[in-house]
């Protein structure tokens, strides 16, 4: 089941919703009804994968307490192993295997008989979220950031709560653990109305901006090598840089929105990453909590900061590339892991001035877009030997026209509502009055036009997949 579809929008939210208000205001009745939401909404797509989950939140939940009844430091590293070796196996066997395989094929393999056969494993839904959500409890109990939960039916809820569970965001466990017990009280009438205004912000940012610019993107990456110029190269690599962060920030609009009706805050996911004056600055703002999972899991314990340049660097450098293998089992993916790793590790060596200013920052903002905008190129395509060959043709200067688009009106004109909703926070006034509209600090008329804005996008989007085309959510597939 996804957020944009019209079973979501006319039938699970709005009965999940009237069910979840009209019940006693008791914390145990609370979190038995959002837990059985929780798990008939994941079953409703993964019903195979219901008990996997399940299961491995049971062994994570003993394993933990277990971890924690100890004080000797050597007994408490080993049982923190067992559950990050369990949820690393599972995460690697479900979304590598396939590729490891397909690689040792290709090395060994011939044109007549495979070198291995394997039957091809199918990747459940959410499973790179989930995983990274289990790991932050077993170390944050390990760390003492947060004592271990004491229900198991919290816990359950804390990994499998619906709205965040299928693409974020990456709710870190220390985050949201007190939550658990407070978000009862937290759930009256404006935080129900501003869960409600992001939520169709985020829808319409999916169904209004998304889906458009996905039908041109996908047009035009399908196309035969041989029918691309510089200009169509451009134009659908710009598509799909506005496609994947109106589609992933669109999700996580969602999620936060829904979060919110339920008296829930978890952390924002995105803070207008195309505004960036350098690549480390878009890495700030663009998934900020797979950003701050991988400084606080992997980068610090690898020794952050603390160790030489050379360390320093090495260590960001692996960040990212295990920050691209994790988004997919592909070259591509590991190709673009090395693509930011490079240019992060180049900033950090040669951009000493911050808080740049003038016609620096402006040329910093462009530099940035452009390396933003190919590295989506490899990103997208599977093949990375077609994704060299699309960025060739980005700039190869070859203005011949060999295609022509269909709806041209449309795909323009959701592009020019793209680029701006993307840019216009360049302008201090517009920014602070998005953080006033996220933060809930609006006035009360503003939040009732707002409100009203909310009712006429959720119309608007439910008009627009009123069809039945499939439209998931790029990053389902992570």
């Amino acid at each position: 089941m996804i957020f944009s579809s019209t079973l979501f929008l006319t039938i699970f939210l709005p009965l999940f919703l009237i069910g979840y208000f009209l019940l006693p205001k008791k914390l145990n009745v609370k979190h038995v009804y959002l837990l059985a939401a929780s798990f008939l909404f994941y079953a409703w797509g993964e019903p195979r994968f219901v008990f996997i989950l399940f299961f491995t939140t049971i062994i994570d939940f003993i394993l933990v307490r277990k971890m924690d009844s100890y004080e000797d430091p050597v007994k408490r590293k080993l049982w923190l192993a067992l559950p990050i070796i369990m949820n690393l196996g599972l995460l690697c066997y479900f979304k590598y295997v396939n590729f490891f395989i397909d690689n040792v094929n290709a090395v060994f393999g011939t044109t007549d008989s495979a070198f291995m056969t394997f039957n091809k494993i199918i990747l459940p839904i959410g499973i790179s979220f989930y995983t990274f959500e289990s790991i932050t409890y077993s170390v944050d109990v390990y760390r003492r950031v947060h004592k271990p939960l004491k229900k198991f039916w919290e816990y359950q809820m804390y990994i499998i709560f619906f709205p965040k569970l299928i693409a974020g965001p990456i709710v870190r466990y220390h985050e949201i653990a007190d939550q658990l017990q407070t978000h009862i009280y937290n759930d009256g009438f404006r935080n129900r109305v501003n869960g409600f205004i992001r939520f169709c912000i985020g829808l319409a940012k999916k169904v209004l901006i998304a889906n458009v610019m996905s039908r041109e993107a996908d047009a035009i990456f399908a196309l035969d090598e041989s029918h691309l110029n510089t200009t169509l190269s451009w134009i659908g690599a710009i598509a799909y840089t506005m496609q994947i962060y109106f589609d992933f920030s669109g999700y996580s609009d969602m999620a936060i929105g829904i979060s919110q009706i339920l008296g829930f805050k978890i952390p924002e996911n995105f803070n207008n990453p195309y505004t960036s004056k350098s690549v480390t600055e878009f890495w700030k703002r663009w998934h900020i909590t797979l950003g701050k999972w991988m400084k606080n899991y992997l980068y610090i314990p690898l020794g952050g900061n603390r160790v030489g340049q050379f360390h320093v660097l090495l260590n960001l450098f692996i960040v990212f590339v295990l920050s691209g293998l994790w988004h997919g089992a592909g070259w591509n993916f590991i190709f673009w892991g090395v693509y930011y790793g490079f240019f992060l590790v180049m900033e950090r060596l040669l951009v000493r001035k911050k808080n740049q200013t003038g016609i620096v920052s402006w040329l910093g903002w462009i530099y940035t877009f452009i390396v933003v905008v190919v590295g989506w190129v490899f990103f997208r395509l599977e093949n990375i030997g077609d994704a060299f060959s699309y960025v060739q043709t980005m700039f190869a200067f070859d203005f011949n026209v060999r295609y022509l688009f269909v709806d041209q009106a449309d795909f323009y004109f959701i592009l020019a509502v793209g680029l701006f909703f993307s840019f216009c926070t360049l302008n201090s006034k517009i920014r602070k009055f998005q953080e006033q509209l996220f933060e809930g600090n609006l006035s009360k008329a503003m939040t009732f036009v707002f409100a009203v804005g909310g009712v006429a996008a959720f119309f608007l989007s439910l008009i627009s997949i009123s069809g039945g085309q499939f439209n998931p959510f790029i990053y389902f597939k992570f």
